[in-house]
């Protein structure tokens, strides 16, 4: 062919340019209307080899052109059927898939603990006739273990493990004579005395909050936490009120208490009071806190 030796001899070349177009579709299907492809799967290495792509592009290409089934319905050996993988071939790649899933749901939570990293407070150098706290507990759940989901907490919120609780320094902020009021639920019961314990307090009642809606549970169905009280030296109530030990308030946002349990501290306690990991809550009048800013 002839250079153009001028634009107006380029213009009309380039006017023939899209006549001499054929679709991938079109080459695959005149191959195999003619019987030099007897599939879209050979057509397809076909057209591989002369234009240095890959069959499996070329055939999707194909695929996606031939909407209408007209070059499957040409041969009965090229349906596009769905992949079918044995036990063993699924078993490998949901493994992968859940290591994935965990690699990024650490990394998220890397880089959450980064950006709080500066808002984390130094405990405060007061001294708490009552201190109140709910701590970020993390549910070390055996029978999940290696599962993608946690019990839900660190969604909301960084936890902490059972020892990093109990190394916390928070008998510094209680006076000679305070009380502990801490939450915890059923799973934790167990752990929630050894924190009682390394905080400088001993347990002496609780009460329990009934949720009204129901929580997912192993072994029950589940609608209530625990709101526990220690004490360190001598401090029984200010006030003598005697309130129910069992609370019946439907629950709300999560972690959300209700605000009635303050009121009810309140009224037993007239000294200086502070709550502990607040997470940025609504500060409450009368009160101290300390916690991450979130």
């Amino acid at each position: 062919m002839k250079c153009p030796e001028s634009i107006e001899e380029l213009k009309e070349l380039e006017k023939l340019i899209p006549l001499c177009k054929v679709t991938l579709y079109e080459q695959a299907k005149a191959r195999i209307e003619t019987g030099s492809a007897k599939s879209v799967s050979e057509a397809s290495r076909q057209l591989a080899e002369e234009t240095g792509r890959s069959p499996e592009s070329i055939r999707n290409q194909i695929r996606r052109a031939d909407a209408g089934g007209q070059l499957t319905s040409l041969t009965g050996t090229d349906k596009f059927k769905p992949l079918t993988l044995d036990d063993s071939e699924k078993k490998i790649i949901l493994k992968e898939a859940s290591s994935i899933k965990k690699e990024q749901k650490e990394e998220l939570l890397r880089q959450r603990e980064e950006r709080l990293a500066g808002k984390k407070q130094p405990l405060p150098d007061n001294k708490y006739q009552v201190i109140l706290a709910d701590p970020p507990w993390t549910y070390n759940d055996k029978c999940n273990e290696g599962a993608i989901q946690s019990a839900g907490a660190d969604k909301h919120y960084p936890t902490m493990k059972l020892q990093e609780i109990c190394d916390l320094p928070i008998n510094r902020l209680a006076a000679d004579n305070a009380v502990l009021f801490i939450w915890t639920t059923s799973p934790l019961l167990e752990d929630v005395f050894q924190v009682i314990n390394a905080w400088g307090f001993r347990y002496v009642a609780s009460f329990v909050w009934d949720k009204i809606k129901h929580n997912m549970g192993h072994y029950n169905s589940v609608r209530h936490e625990f709101l526990l009280i220690a004490v360190r030296g001598s401090c029984t109530p200010d006030n003598l009120k005697l309130f129910d030990s069992v609370q019946s308030i439907e629950r709300t946002k999560h972690s959300e208490k209700p605000t009635v349990f303050y009121e009810i501290i309140e009224t037993l306690y007239r000294g200086k009071k502070i709550e502990l990991f607040a997470r940025g809550r609504n500060k409450r009048e009368g009160w101290a806190s300390w916690g991450l800013e979130l």
